[in-house]
């Protein structure tokens, strides 16, 4: 009796697990796919850099603070799309690791039943 319980549970946790793994999966690929949007607008950009700027700092010009806020949006989808390849590199681990000990249980769970 304790043991089929101990041998559904484990695979029940491992069942759980890869399908959190597929759904990971899934949102990286999505991430990778399609990052979200930078979140500053090119007003907001520059009101920023003029603010850090200060009264005693050189002024940028149009295209300097163009190019400045381009760079910065590439970066960060860059950066997300990194992010993104980290976790579905980490997503595979939540399937691959714990397909094993589900295949090695419900052979065990197929053994134990009666035919």
């Amino acid at each position: 009796m304790f043991r089929h319980l101990y041998i559904y549970l484990v695979l029940f946790a491992t069942l759980m697990m890869a399908i959190g793994g597929g759904i990971s999966i899934f949102m990286a690929a999505a991430d990778l796919a399609s990052p979200p949007a930078y979140y500053q607008n090119y007003n907001e950009f520059v009101d920023l850099k003029k603010s850090e700027n200060g009264k005693n700092s050189m002024e940028y010009t149009e295209e300097e603070l163009r190019k400045q806020f381009e760079a910065s949006v590439k970066d960060h989808k860059d950066r997300v799309k990194d992010e993104a390849k980290n976790q579905l590199i980490k997503s595979l681990g939540f399937i691959i690791i714990p397909l094993p000990i589900f295949l090695y249980f419900n052979k065990l769970r197929s053994r134990g039943e009666p035919q």
